[in-house]
């Protein structure tokens, strides 16, 4: 169900994008992503580094995301609040779903904290979705943090189950 991307799916993994950029600017949300990102570039590197991923149902292309672990330096500084732990984390970037099915993006969560124990994401304040698709999996909304051009992001944290044990 989920696996690397290849370079052979470039296209339609950036036609998944296209789709996510027309319904954020369709919901409220114009300038987060706009009609330019993730560029392409970005999501060839992303493959190359082995840190983009998808999920497929069924042989169709469901999702994709971007998964790193390892500290994130846009993450350094957190203004507003504080994270619910400062131990190793994984970072969920530019998921995008194919409008296919509900429950894609909670597949995609709960993936990521297989692979860590405890996951950040961040995203923009007219994002009322992603938003609401975090908080309702369980992320706790933790301050502002911003990103490289300096615009500011909503963080957010959940940690998994081992994680949650310890603290």
């Amino acid at each position: 169900m989920f696996r690397g991307a290849n370079r052979f799916e470039l296209d339609q993994i950036m036609e998944v994008y296209a789709r996510a950029q027309a319904f954020m600017a369709e919901n409220g949300n114009p300038t987060q992503w706009g009609d330019h990102y993730p560029s392409r570039e970005l999501i060839e590197e992303d493959i190359l580094s082995n840190r983009l991923f998808v999920c497929v149902i069924n042989g169709e292309l469901e999702a994709v995301f971007a998964f790193v672990l390892g500290e994130d330096p846009t993450y350094k500084v957190i203004e507003d609040g504080e994270w619910l732990s400062n131990g190793p984390y994984g970072t969920l970037h530019r998921l995008a779903s194919a409008g296919h099915r509900s429950g894609i993006a909670r597949l995609v969560i709960d993936w990521c904290l297989e692979h860590c124990e405890s996951l950040r994401a961040d995203t923009h304040a007219d994002n009322k979705i992603m938003q609401h698709v975090l908080e309702t999996n369980g992320f706790s909304r933790c301050g502002i943090i911003h990103v490289a051009d300096g615009s500011p992001r909503i963080a957010y944290q959940k940690l998994g189950i081992r994680q949650s044990l310890r603290e």
